[in-house]
């Protein structure tokens, strides 16, 4: 699978494999790498190969695009509530539980973890408050498809974790999401919120469609897409 890597600045990193992709932070300590991808292999010498410092992984959550290259690491970081899916996906390493409010430091890099579940049960989004980004995985995407079908999507839960990242407005500049396009700007949590509550009303109305084989809802909003159960 081909892949690029674009260096943001002195301490983060962006690798891309298509329209999936991860982020390497670099602290004084150590470096984290923000999932690790669908179907790019040596994911874990790839990052090493920008950084000379110990190497740890952390999962937004646990859809299969997400965590493709898991099986090189001794370990990740995942929210507990994400480990059903992650089980399901067939993988058995060790998870270390990271919850709501959880620092991560890197050194002269402290990374505090938001749960917003809904997407899935176990969904995180990471900030880093002194660059003044939130790395949020799938939730929030302009000009792209946010899957809410399928077991253990839930719209209510979806509401709930946008209401929380809402109150860590001012502590964030940019959105970098795992999809589609980047940055976003923190308004963008307002935007799919109130689609989310369209949906649930009937206000905004959907089609029949089919992906990857199962029957869904397509609610275009506009600006991005939620698939939904019919």
């Amino acid at each position: 699978m081909e892949y690029t890597v674009e260096r943001k600045n002195n301490n983060t990193w962006i690798i891309a494999e298509g329209n999936f992709r991860l982020f390497l932070l670099t602290g004084k300590e150590k470096a984290l790498l923000i999932d690790s991808g669908l179907s790019l292999r040596n994911v874990r010498g790839i990052a090493a190969s920008l950084t000379d410092l110990p190497l740890e992984l952390l999962n937004t959550h646990a859809d299969r695009d997400h965590i493709g290259a898991n099986s090189e690491f001794d370990f990740c970081y995942m929210h507990p509530a994400e480990e059903e899916n992650y089980r399901n996906a067939g993988c058995d390493g060790k998870i270390v539980p990271v919850h709501d409010g959880d620092v991560i430091d890197l050194g002269d890099r402290k990374l505090i973890i938001y749960h917003i579940p809904g997407h899935t049960p176990g969904s995180i989004a990471i900030l880093d408050p002194v660059q003044r980004i939130l790395f949020s995985g799938d939730p929030i995407q302009r000009h792209g498809d946010i899957f809410m079908f399928g077991p253990q999507r839930d719209l209510n839960a979806y509401l709930d974790g946008m209401e929380h990242l809402k109150e860590h407005l001012s502590e964030f500049d940019e959105i970098w999401p795992s999809h589609s396009d980047l940055p976003l700007t923190p308004d963008y949590i307002d935007i799919v919120e109130q689609s989310v509550k369209d949906i649930i009303s009937g206000k905004l109305k959907g089609e029949e469609s089919v992906m990857m084989g199962t029957p869904v809802m397509r609610y275009d909003t506009g600006f991005t897409v939620f698939l939904c159960d019919r």
